[in-house]
């Protein structure tokens, strides 16, 4: 299982509206809520842009989860 921790990273951390930090790392505010939401995965680069926009790492962000952790 992925545990999605965008959204939470962006408001804690960044301060920046979803707009605004679309717009930072060149994708749309569209596409950047699904990614926020789990809708949609981004792609390697853009999960990279984002990780670097953020100073944190992809696995920050997106962690894995073992199904057997409780």
């Amino acid at each position: 299982m992925i545990i999605n921790n965008l959204k939470k990273i962006r408001m804690q951390q960044f301060m920046m509206s979803k707009k605004e930090f679309a717009h930072h790392i060149g994708v749309g505010e569209a596409q950047f809520c699904r990614y926020e939401r789990g809708a949609a995965d981004p792609s390697l680069l853009v999960a990279l842009r984002i990780s670097s926009a953020l100073g944190i790492s992809v696995n920050d962000i997106w962690e894995i989860k073992d199904s057997t952790e409780a």
